[in-house]
């Protein structure tokens, strides 16, 4: 995928591409594995129609349909476009996790669970930070 420079960006670009692509806060989330305070983000409540981007290259992760609402303060998902997910263990903070990352670029999204008794198709929740997507709206 390329940035809005026409900059081809992925797995192997370097930090300092990356730095001057990024604001402050979508590097220390996406290069960084950072995150959001709770609650803050734009897209939590969003409400909206259409396709969430990687905030770094663009690329669709996730769609509208499988968006809800699970009180967790960031945005959620039950799933994402074939393909558009990677995910690696977690053993940060003395917890096991699951980390999502964009399989394009490897930027850092949140992390997923499961089993939550969530009523949605695949019981997980794609909990991700506002700054490390961008919406994109349907035509």
């Amino acid at each position: 995928m390329a940035s809005s420079a026409g900059t081809k960006l992925g797995k192997d670009t370097p930090d300092s591409t990356w730095k001057e692509v990024l604001s402050t806060d979508e590097y220390r989330i996406l290069r960084q594995k950072g995150t959001e305070p709770a609650g803050s983000g734009l897209y939590n409540k969003h409400k909206e129609e259409g396709t969430y981007r990687c905030a770094g290259c663009q690329t669709p992760i996730y769609t509208s349909e499988t968006k809800f609402d699970s009180g967790c303060g960031w945005p959620a998902f039950y799933a994402e476009i074939p393909g558009a997910v990677d995910r690696h263990v977690d053993n940060a903070f003395g917890m096991k996790r699951v980390e999502i990352t964009c399989a394009n670029c490897g930027g850092h999204l949140g992390h997923v669970f499961e089993n939550e008794g969530f009523p949605t198709p695949t019981d997980q929740r794609h909990c991700v930070n506002s700054k490390s997507i961008k919406f994109e709206g349907s035509k």
